[in-house]
């Protein structure tokens, strides 16, 4: 029984990183752990994800670069103003640019320093570096 969809795809990504493989299956698939994957391949964490419909809920096949050095869900899932934000990067992240949170807004799911241009806060979702 899965608690929590996306604390378990990114547990599956970064133990298939960490193994050395390529390819990733998660499932079942949501709208959430999509747009999350969404992020990581526009930073060039992943190099693609196909969504296939198999009359369960779905699954996503991914495509991982080497770039991956760890990731995970923050729970729980603090609110965070946009002038907070540098408090949770010393947190999750390991240097100062390197790696992404990713935010929940009310403007969608973004990397946190697309949060930050725009001025806006949310709810800290991941990390990824």
């Amino acid at each position: 029984m899965q608690n929590d969809p996306l604390s378990d795809a990114l547990s599956r990504i970064n133990n298939a990183a960490r193994a050395g493989r390529r390819d990733v299956v998660i499932r079942p698939a949501s709208k959430l752990i999509g747009r999350v994957l969404k992020i990581m391949e526009d930073h060039t964490y992943i190099e693609e994800f196909e969504y296939v419909e198999n009359g369960r809920g779905g699954e996503y096949h991914i495509r991982l670069s080497a770039s991956i050095n760890k990731c995970g869900a923050i729970k729980p899932r603090f609110s965070v103003k946009r002038d907070e934000m540098e408090k949770f990067e010393s947190r999750y992240l390991p240097a100062q640019d390197f790696g992404i949170l990713i935010v929940t807004t009310n403007r969608g799911v973004m990397a946190h320093t697309e949060a930050k241009k725009i001025g806006i806060g949310g709810k800290l979702l991941a990390y990824v570096y």
